[in-house]
């Protein structure tokens, strides 16, 4: 039974979603907006199998890493939960949780494999070039912390300055859309920017002209209508031009309803991690799954024999297939469809790969370590953004008989407990 009147906790170390961790009578207790080292007065709640503890009045015993936030949302808005943290310590926060997961979901012990150094992301405000918003009537809003309540924004620090005032602006010229839209995607490049609208159902005319003038007010390149079936409605030019990382001379588009990492600069250094973990040769072909726009596909072509790209976006597949002719590369090859479905074709043909790197989603990968070795695959690089899949995906490819090599912790997401990892993993013999 957990007490009916406020406790007090000492909070020990951050957890995978960013809360607070602390015990109480032998059970874990997580604590949103608390940080290592503080004492706190809670409520606590039973949540599922979860126990929370909410925060009464201000804490106790702050940590040294502390310190005021600068953003007048925080307190309510989903996105940045760790803007309160120094960044120090949010980054030694980071490499600690995605070790720990690995240790303790996936039953891999830290000395077994190399650690290397955390990568910094070049900037830690206005760096977020893409932004998933949701209507409130007319007024675009994020999530609130650990909910689907809406908080509107009309401006937001996180978001590069192209956009970093957009949401105030749009959200009244695209009411139209209001209550018939799932959600609203920014998205930027440079100085230029464009939007999608998913929504639930189809696309109207009365949507269209409401996107059009928010286009023509705002300047902006263009928008896309993405009804819930059928094909996306395209307005003005809303694919963005950017480069492929580590090879300038390649093309790489962006559209605002296909996915792209959110910080620019710090892609870089998550590709080049990439790139250097798996190693291709010239003889090598290489199996990418959910391979996107081409984001890790182009640089691993400059050295591979031969690329194949798996991706399940047809937007994605469209924006990749452009790449590669603009930019002539003709040692890569994309296939549209789901990872699990692709790779089990290949297997019944009997195809070999000689190495493989996976970007999957949040929800990882199962089943991964079954496919590469069936393919032959001798050298994996798994790109994560989540501890967890990481782990569990992890365990697989060690229980299939690959061994662990290395893992690189990359902070993409500042002010966020959200990371990014990039871990190898080879066959023996």
């Amino acid at each position: 039974m957990l007490p009916d009147t406020p406790i007090e906790l000492t909070i020990e170390r951050l957890g995978q979603l960013g809360e607070g961790v602390a015990s109480h009578e032998g059970r874990t207790v997580f604590v949103p907006g608390a940080f290592p080292g503080e004492r706190v007065r809670v409520r606590l709640e039973q949540e599922g199998k979860v126990v929370r503890g909410h925060l009464l009045g201000d804490v106790l015993a702050a940590s040294p890493d502390r310190r005021p936030s600068p953003c007048a949302l925080s307190a309510r808005c989903g996105g940045c939960d760790w803007l309160e943290l120094a960044e120090p310590a949010q980054r030694a926060a980071k490499q600690e949780i995605v070790l720990s997961a690995l240790e303790h979901l996936g039953r891999l012990k830290r000395d077994t494999f190399t650690v290397r150094p955390l990568l910094v992301a070049p900037r830690d405000f206005g760096y977020r070039r893409r932004a998933v918003l949701h209507f409130l009537k007319d007024e675009l809003s994020y999530f609130g912390r650990r909910s689907h309540d809406r908080v509107p924004v009309s401006e937001c620090p996180a978001l590069v300055s192209v956009l970093s005032g957009l949401p105030g602006k749009l959200g009244p010229l695209i009411k139209p859309v209001s209550r018939d839209a799932e959600e609203v995607h920014l998205l930027a490049e440079g100085a230029k920017a464009s939007f999608a609208v998913l929504l639930k159902g189809q696309a109207t005319p009365r949507h269209v002209e409401a996107c059009e003038t928010a286009v023509r007010t705002l300047r902006l390149e263009g928008a896309v209508l993405v009804p819930k079936e059928g094909s996306p409605r395209v307005i003005g030019k809303p694919t963005l031009r950017s480069v492929s990382p580590l090879r300038p001379e390649v093309p790489l588009y962006l559209r605002p309803d296909a996915f792209a990492q959110a910080h620019a600069e710090a892609n870089v250094g998550l590709v080049t991690s990439a790139l250097y973990e798996l190693a291709p040769r010239e003889t090598d072909s290489v199996l990418e799954l959910y391979s996107g726009n081409g984001n890790f596909t182009f640089p691993l072509a400059a050295s591979a024999a031969s690329v194949l790209g798996v991706e399940s976006s047809p937007a994605s597949v469209e924006l990749a297939q452009r790449s590669a002719r603009e930019g002539g590369v003709a040692n890569v090859r994309f296939v549209q469809g789901d990872a699990r479905k692709v790779c089990e074709g290949l297997m019944r043909e009997g195809k070999r790969f000689d190495l493989a790197l996976a970007d999957p989603p949040r929800t990882g990968a199962p089943g991964l370590a079954r496919w590469f070795k069936t393919l032959g695959v001798k050298r994996v690089v798994y790109v994560a953004c989540d501890p967890g899949s990481l782990a569990r995906d992890a365990a697989g490819l060690v229980e299939a008989g690959y061994k662990p090599l290395a893992l690189q912790v990359v902070d993409m997401f500042p002010q966020t407990h959200h990371v990014e990892s990039v871990m190898s993993f080879e066959l023996p013999g």
